[in-house]
């Protein structure tokens, strides 16, 4: 689970870039000059380019989860007094650790 708050941040952080630089850039737009037109053609692409990667990684990471919690399913269907099981122990560790605080 840390790894997906980890991954989600990062992809938050990404957009944050994005939007920020397509602020920039549009802030920057009355700006006139060879090399600030070439700084913001490579600033403009690098944007486009970052999302869309950002949108292959979260469909990807979306793709992951579905998959995911099918393997869930199926295990709980197949194995219901297991699952019924290992939820009591998990219920039982953190009513523990809740009744320490």
């Amino acid at each position: 689970m840390a790894n997906n708050i980890s991954t989600d941040q990062l992809i938050e952080d990404l957009h944050s870039v994005i939007r920020d630089a397509e602020s920039l850039l549009k802030a920057t737009a009355a700006q006139a000059g060879d090399k600030i037109d070439e700084v913001r053609s490579r600033a403009e692409e690098s944007v486009r380019q970052a999302k869309a990667r950002l949108s292959g990684v979260e469909d990807e990471a979306l793709q992951r989860a579905h998959a995911l919690a099918e393997e869930a399913d199926e295990y709980v269907r197949g194995n219901p007094w297991q699952a019924v099981g290992i939820a009591a122990v998990i219920g039982l560790v953190l009513g523990l650790l809740m009744s320490r605080r």
